[in-house]
């Protein structure tokens, strides 16, 4: 996937006119690109167009004008973007009650640090490959939002528009399975081509 410019972000002025748009098209993309998994685990795959908005939000929010900062947030932005062959998303723990937070990430702790998080395209098992510094397990501490990509094979990439997808979790204290719809196997399918 090409990698965003940073000539492709709008000013804030020209951003604003087109903000309340753009964020509807983000929210109906991402229906399909949104992926539950058991009771605490969402996957939301990330293209170039959900990148996008995200950095268009991140210099709104921070009121960035300087061209060379807003450069920087698109290098740091662009690495959320799959790769040739992959698909790549934001894996967020969604724990609704304040007072069960520390508990969820106590026992999922390692859950990016081993092979508990696959994704299966068919026969094929695809672990998935986190992004490091979101957990330090001898501090016993877990982020709830992490960065997972799963690096498809060229026989799995044959087989992903016709056969099951599916997104697995085996941690010791989550397993749980969600195959994934026609709808998003069909928004995903750009991502790997």
């Amino acid at each position: 996937m090409k990698s965003l410019e940073t000539s492709e972000i709008l000013n804030l002025v020209e951003y604003e006119k087109v903000r309340a748009e753009r964020r509807r098209e983000i929210v109906e993309l991402k229906k399909a690109r949104r992926v539950s998994v058991g009771r605490y685990l969402t996957f939301v795959f990330e293209n170039r167009s959900t990148v996008w908005f995200q950095i268009q939000e991140m210099v709104r929010a921070e009121r960035i004008v300087e061209t060379s900062k807003i450069g920087e947030e698109v290098e740091v932005y662009n690495a959320l973007l799959p790769r040739p062959g992959e698909l790549a998303a934001t894996l967020m723990i969604e724990i609704d009650q304040a007072s069960e937070i520390k508990p969820v990430l106590d026992r999922l702790l390692g859950i990016d640090t081993r092979d508990y998080v696959k994704m299966t395209v068919g026969p094929h098992v695809i672990v998935g490959e986190f992004e490091v510094g979101h957990s330090d397990e001898e501090r016993g501490k877990l982020s709830a939002v992490h960065f997972v990509r799963f690096a498809l094979p060229p026989a799995a990439r044959q087989l992903f528009a016709t056969a099951e997808v599916a997104l697995v979790i085996e941690h010791p204290n989550e397993r749980a399975r969600t195959v994934l719809s026609d709808e998003t196997k069909r928004s995903l399918r750009d991502d790997l081509a």
